[in-house]
């Protein structure tokens, strides 16, 4: 089939809007300030985000990967954006129902076999998005080199390189990272509506995400946003596909789990009927294989039954987004679908009982996404005008302190770009490095948060324990890069890094770092005050055994030396019991102890400055 020519509308500045999608992926540009999506040459807007390499060697991406998924499934690959930026221990059990094979170390990128080649998934995704710039290319017949590429709002660092790798891989240069759910609103042109609190549920094939917007004066503010990076159609695409193959085994007396065709096969069925039942009242999974027929009718009652669990778990995330947001379900304006996942009727009711609005659906949940990230390259081109876009970062970021403490630098939820600035210094005496620890949780304790990065300032002048300031800076690019710089600000002398992907994270984790951090907020409220005064029993236990070398103390009564060591053992006591107003009392009975002492040592030290100084 030959190509075709799409009128630009007179841009001077080619930049396209792109959906990497788990299950599909689009691209679109702004054709005389309206967002459009690109259809490939055999018409379609959608590209499969499947490869498969041939027994010839050549790669074929797209629909004709996705026939290879029945004919050739050893050597085909989807869903690969669940693996981005993630490490084989992270995948679980979920690749069992994968045909393809993972080849890599422990803790390692995931690297994916294909016959007699491996690739890693940004790689896998690159040949997605080259795929899509030949499109764009054959219809705007001309050379695309920059792209805006949406991404999942609950993507962490790890993902978001990833997904920037990819497009560095395919040609292109990713202006910008948008999450999805932004995108949606921004092809809804909400700025329309000058004020208003919108929700925006994106229900996809791999992932779902929640935003609550605030629009003023046609600026997007997100306020809140959650999800889940491991959530979506898949889920219930698999539940399907395990349930049709107990019951396969349980007619035939033979097990499919380990033949990929079959498994592919079954799988288009329940694909299949899925899409049936978001019009149909009933359908049937059909599998005709080895001369042998399945067929089993699915009514939509038993679906929603069978699904009610995965369409449930999206709701918590929601909730959870507007108490961040400080809204309720009566503030929210307008409630915006997005993802195919969201055609299904039993998400549309559920959302529409959770919010108490009936959502929008005019435009296709599969497109909505792509257009959006066209509109946002057009505010970058200058094609649209008189917009701004503000997003959030969905986690705390800080740095380790004293007793093994998180001291959050920018807070969950904070505008990106975004940058913030705290002085520390150094906890002991003569110190010449820092040890800067990165961290992402909303945790007090360095334990129960993730750790991003470690890096040393080195250099820094031997002084005093807490004369030194040491100056450390956050800076959140507009993709949610984090780049952390340390100062020493006596010296000038400064290190920095740019946080790298971590692919130790799971998707779990992710997602339970919010949820415990309400769950045992008070817990570890009790640990940080217990830490902090462990802290500062540190900090006068090692003043007092320095002034004991003083001849201020050997000059002191005995009764108040006796009275200094008591008060110092009582101290000791009680130093690991874990109720810090015990331990702070003692320092306080310490602290009066030794002030008799230390204002003798103060007079002497004043003393001796003075000397010989005339005023």
């Amino acid at each position: 089939m030959g190509t075709f020519q799409i009128d630009f509308g007179g841009a001077t500045r080619r930049i396209v809007g792109i959906d990497l999608g788990t299950t599909n992926s689009l691209i679109a540009y702004m054709s005389r300030a309206v967002p459009q999506v690109i259809p490939g040459a055999d018409g379609d807007a959608l590209v499969p985000s499947v490869v498969s390499l041939t027994t010839s060697g050549e790669v074929v991406v797209g629909n004709a990967a996705r026939e290879a998924l029945v004919t050739n499934p050893d050597r085909t690959i989807y869903s690969v954006k669940r693996l981005m930026g993630r490490g084989v221990e992270d995948v679980g059990d979920e690749v069992k129902l994968f045909p393809f094979r993972i080849s890599s170390d422990r803790g390692e990128v995931i690297r994916l076999q294909l016959g007699d080649r491996s690739f890693t998934p940004p790689e896998i995704s690159a040949l997605v998005l080259r795929q899509l710039k030949q499109n764009a290319e054959a219809a705007l017949g001309e050379e695309i080199t920059e792209a805006v590429i949406t991404v999942p709002a609950y993507f962490n660092d790890a993902q978001r390189q990833a997904t920037k790798d990819a497009g560095r891989i395919a040609g292109l240069d990713v202006l910008r990272l948008v999450n999805e759910p932004t995108a949606a609103a921004l092809a809804y042109g909400l700025d329309k509506r000058k004020e208003g609190i919108v929700a925006v549920y994106d229900l996809g094939g791999g992932t779902f995400d929640i935003s609550i917007l605030r629009l003023h004066d046609g600026i997007f503010e997100v306020l809140a946003t959650h999800g889940d990076t491991h959530l979506g159609g898949d889920d219930i695409d698999n539940l399907l596909l395990r349930i049709a193959l107990e019951d396969v085994a349980s007619e035939w007396g033979e097990d499919l789990s380990e033949n990929n065709e079959a498994i592919q096969r079954l799988r288009r069925a329940v694909i299949d009927a899925k899409h049936q039942l978001s019009t149909l009242p009933s359908a049937h999974i059909e599998l005709e294989f080895l001369g042998r027929r399945y067929r089993r009718e699915l009514t939509r009652e038993l679906f929603d039954r069978l699904i009610t669990p995965i369409v449930d778990k999206t709701l918590q995330p929601c909730r959870l987004a507007m108490a961040d947001a400080g809204v309720t379900p009566e503030q929210i304006d307008e409630v915006v679908l997005v993802g195919g996942s969201t055609r299904i009727p039993l998400v549309r009711l559920a959302v529409e009982r959770l919010f108490r609005a009936r959502p929008h659906t005019e435009l296709d949940p599969d497109k909505v996404v792509a257009l959006g990230a066209a509109v946002q390259a057009g505010i970058l081109s200058g094609v649209v005008e008189d917009q701004l876009l503000l997003d959030v970062t969905p986690l705390s970021l800080g740095i380790e302190t004293m007793g093994g403490l998180v001291t959050k630098v920018i807070h969950r939820n904070s505008t990106i770009p975004a940058s913030a600035t705290e002085q520390f210094t150094t906890a002991v005496d003569g110190q010449t490095n820092v040890l800067i620890h990165v961290l992402q949780g909303e945790r007090e304790l360095v334990k129960d948060c993730r750790s991003l990065a470690r890096f040393d300032l080195k250099g820094i002048d031997p002084m005093p324990a807490g004369f030194a300031r040491i100056e450390v800076r956050f800076l959140i690019d507009a993709n949610g890069i984090l780049n952390v710089a340390a100062r020493d600000l006596r010296t000038g002398k400064e290190q920095s890094v740019e946080v790298k992907p971590s692919y130790g994270l799971t998707d779990d984790q992710v997602e339970s770092m919010i949820l415990e951090s309400i769950e045992k907020a008070e817990d570890d409220f009790h640990q940080r005050q217990v830490r902090e005064a462990r802290v500062e029993a540190d900090t006068i236990l090692a003043a007092v055994e320095k002034a004991r070398q003083n001849d201020a103390y050997f000059a002191l009564p005995d009764e108040e030396r006796e009275a200094i060591q008591r008060a110092l053992n009582e101290l000791m006591v009680v130093y690991h019991a874990d109720d810090h107003l015990l331990i702070r009392s003692k320092i306080d009975h310490l602290n009066q102890a030794t002030m008799n002492l230390a204002e003798t040592m103060m007079n002497t030290a004043v003393g001796n400055a003075l000397r010989g100084t005339k005023i």
